[in-house]
Formats: structure tokens, C-alpha cells, sequence
């Protein structure tokens, strides 16, 4: 049995850097839970205070529902797989996955039978009198996941584990660990920057950003129903289309959400026009993805969007189209700019930090706080339209491969409304409810 509980966990660096703020996470016994975010948001750190590497500044960590902050590296059953696979390269296969048999004190005859039944788990049964500099990418990575299992801990710690490798074997590994996981029935915490690996190999997805957790749930659930608007663009291929939408309320009728030049009509019997409809008057983030937009005859009824066609994209099995249909795009960099646009706040706070530490003789936690409430202030995703130039939406649709359309040309476009996402200012989504 394994499990892990995060508790208001924080971590602020000697240098001041805000690297995970307030975390709450569970993992469950046997889960495969899967941190996805982009360089610098503070998984990896999470990863290192789970195995004890590093210590958090605030919040508590629970292994198997206890208290483990003071608790060793040694002593908290884990075994780690990193991404440069951290292989002794003067040892052999067999004796790099022996050497913690080794260090326990495990006799030879018992290493070498559980160092060949996890080399023929994983396929290199053949490979364990080779160095480590003969291997591949993917035959190392291998070594460094035998290596780990063959100490039969209770939690993996796996720190973006196939960043090194190709495509193809990225592919072939997520599979074999995956599988392997959840064989043995082990709590795996795998880090990743790609939403590929996490989408198909995880129970559960914990998405983070600027060391803020911004959404937690299955594949589907996080997909399907993003918390915020930096979920929704972070996950899928393409992105999922951003529009700016004025709302305005038609009772017991619809709920139009003007796009600029062209209208949609959210009718009034879809639960979730009840909740839009709190933003009469106001302007909310309208997302699309793909899958929901599909290419219709000019005067086909319903909610159809018409665009002219800026150019094309083609991928072999499928060709994307960009349509310009005279609305005004939420641009991703410039909607998740939370701690972006809090900046010069953040500068200002620490220069007023370092007077106040200075004044008191304290080493920190007034500035550390400040930078913290900071990194959390809400920021409006809409651009001041007297400071910014407000830039034109490219409606991204699939198509089949190799289309008879080009650019210049007229396409009408059919919306489902029901697979429409809905974001308010600062980009959390609009549910069900009041305001």
C-alpha cells in the first residue's frame, strides 16, 4: 500500500523563486498520477520533496498517511527515474540493476534472480553484460526502470522519464510502462511536459502552472471540462480556438454571445445558458476545439459560423483550416499572464520586502508571502483595447486530407453548442450556477 498526500505545500527557494504555492494533491494506493506543465512550474519540485530531496518551506507531505517531512530519503520506500537515466557507465546492465540488491545487503544468488526475472519483464535479458554505452536511448531507459523496480518500492518517482528519446520508442515505452505500473500495482508519480503522455497513460491529471495546481481529474474530465482557460489551451491538437463573446440575454428564448461580426445563439433550454446569462452585458472567453466545428453547406440551419479561408495546414490524415470569421481572438500568452502581469507588482513587493526585512532584521517571510499573493492576483485574459491592438481569430477546423478549397474561399462552419466551453475574465471556467 501506497499513497501520497500533499497539504498546503510550499516551496520558496533561497533566491526568493515561488516554485510551488499551496499545493493540495492526493494520489491514490496503485494510482497512476501524472504531473503535466510546462518547464519551470514546479512538478520536478514536487516530485524531490515527495522523495525527500527536497525540503518544503510550509505544508506538510503524508506517505501512507503519515508525516514525512523529517523522514530520510532512505526510509520513505521510493525509487526514482529520471530523464538522463543516471546509469553508473563502468558497471554492466545486470550490475547497475543489481546495485541497490547490493547496497540492502541482498546475496548474490538472490540478486541475480530478481535482476533476471525484471531484465526478462522489460525485454533485455540479452543485454546484461553490456555497458551502458552500448545500449540505445530506449535499452537504457529500460535498465534505469529495472533498476528501480527490482528494489520493489512502494511509490515510482518518475522525472520525464522518455524526454531523451524519439518519437517512435516514446510511443513504444509509454505503453511498457504503463503496463508494467499498473502489472505490479504500484503508485506511480510520473512528470511531464507532454500532454500526449499524460493523456494516454494516466488514472489522474494534475495540471500545474507557475507552481499554482490549476486542475485535477481523468484524462477525460480534464479535457472534456477544463477549470481554467489555461487547461483547456494546454491540452489538445490544435488548440482549442479562444473567441471574445458579449453576451446579451434573451429570456425564455436564447443566449446570444456576439462574436463580432456573426452571432451564436445558446438556446435556452441547455443548462448552461442559465450561467452564461449572469454575463449579460459583459464579455466571457468562448472555446472551441476542432472536433466540435464541422465544415456544412452555406445555408444549412442551426449554428453555423461563415469564415474565408486563410490557409491550410495538411498532416497526411487530416488538413486544418484557418478561417478568418471577423472575431476577436483570447491569445493564449496573453490570457494565462497571471503571474506575468503581476510583474511589476511582484518588483515592487520585493524591493518593499527587502525595506521591511531590512527594518525588522527578518530574513524573508514577509517578501516570500507578498510574492505569493501576487502570483495569485487575477488578471483580466482581455487585452485593454487602448494599450493593445485587439488581433483577429483564426478559426481553427479539421478537414479531410488534401481538400479542394484554397485560400481566399468561403467556408460555412456548423457549431455544436453543447461542446462549447465557456471562461470568465480571469479564465476560470463558467459552471453551472450563480456567480
Amino acid at each position: 500500500m501506497a499513497t501520497v498526500a500533499l497539504k498546503d505545500v510550499t516551496k520558496v527557494f533561497r533566491t526568493g523563486t515561488l516554485a510551488v504555492d499551496r499545493l493540495n494533491l492526493d494520489v491514490n494506493d496503485g494510482e497512476f498520477m501524472v504531473l503535466l506543465g510546462p518547464s519551470g512550474c514546479g512538478k520536478s519540485t514536487v516530485l524531490r520533496m515527495v522523495a525527500g530531496l527536497e525540503d518544503p518551506t510550509s505544508g506538510a507531505v503524508f506517505l501512507n498517511g503519515e508525516f514525512a517531512n523529517d523522514l530520510p530519503p532512505r526510509d520513505r520506500s521510493v525509487a526514482m527515474v529520471f530523464q538522463d537515466f543516471a546509469l553508473y557507465p563502468h558497471l554492466s546492465v545486470g550490475d547497475n540493476i543489481a546495485f541497490p540488491l547490493r547496497l540492502a545487503g541482498l546475496t548474490a544468488e538472490r540478486r541475480g534472480e530478481r535482476v533476471a526475472d525484471v531484465a526478462g519483464a522489460l525485454g533485455i535479458d540479452d543485454l546484461l553484460d553490456r555497458r551502458p554505452g552500448r545500449l540505445s536511448g530506449g535499452q537504457r531507459q529500460r535498465v534505469a526502470m529495472g533498476r528501480a523496480i527490482v528494489r520493489r518500492p512502494e511509490l515510482f518517482l518518475m522525472d520525464e522519464p522518455l524526454s531523451n528519446l524519439d518519437t517512435g520508442l516514446r510511443a513504444e515505452l509509454r505503453a511498457e510502462i504503463s503496463g508494467l505500473t499498473r502489472e505490479l500495482g504500484v503508485t506511480t508519480l510520473y512528470v511531464t511536459h507532454d500532454q500526449t503522455e499524460a493523456l494516454t497513460m494516466a488514472d489522474r491529471v494534475a495540471i500545474m502552472r507557475k507552481g499554482i495546481l490549476q486542475d485535477v481529474g481523468t484524462p477525460t474530465q480534464v479535457y472534456g471540462r477544463p477549470a481554467t482557460l489555461y487547461v483547456a489551451t494546454f491540452l489538445g491538437t490544435p488548440r482549442m480556438n479562444l473567441l471574445e463573446a458579449a453576451v446579451h440575454v434573451h429570456l425564455d428564448q436564447h443566449v446570444a454571445l456576439n462574436l463580432g461580426e456573426q452571432t451564436l445563439h445558446l438556446p435556452w433550454d441547455d443548462m448552461r445558458a442559465r450561467a452564461v446569462g449572469h454575463y449579460h452585458g459583459e464579455r466571457i472567453v468562448v472555446g472551441m476545439r476542432a472536433e466540435a466545428l464541422t465544415p456544412t453547406a452555406p445555408n444549412t440551419p442551426g449554428p453555423v459560423l461563415h469564415g474565408q479561408l486563410r490557409h491550410l495546414e495538411h498532416h497526411g490524415h487530416e488538413s486544418l483550416a484557418f478561417l478568418d470569421i471577423g472575431a476577436t481572438a483570447v491569445v493564449v500568452d496573453e490570457a494565462a499572464v497571471a503571474a506575468d502581469g503581476g510583474a511589476v507588482r511582484q518588483r515592487g513587493l520585493r524591493q518593499f520586502g527587502r525595506v521591511v526585512r531590512r527594518i525588522a532584521g527578518r530574513s524573508g517571510a514577509v517578501g516570500e508571502e507578498q510574492r505569493a499573493v501576487a502570483s495569485r492576483t487575477p488578471v483580466s485574459v482581455f487585452p485593454d483595447p487602448g494599450r493593445h491592438h485587439r488581433r483577429s481569430a483564426e478559426l481553427a477546423v479539421r478537414l479531410a486530407p488534401y481538400p479542394a478549397v484554397s485560400p481566399g474561399q468561403k467556408l460555412a462552419i456548423q457549431v455544436r453548442t453543447d461542446a462549447l466551453h465557456f471562461f470568465d475574465e480571469h479564465g476560470d471556467r463558467i459552471d453551472v450556477g450563480w456567480r
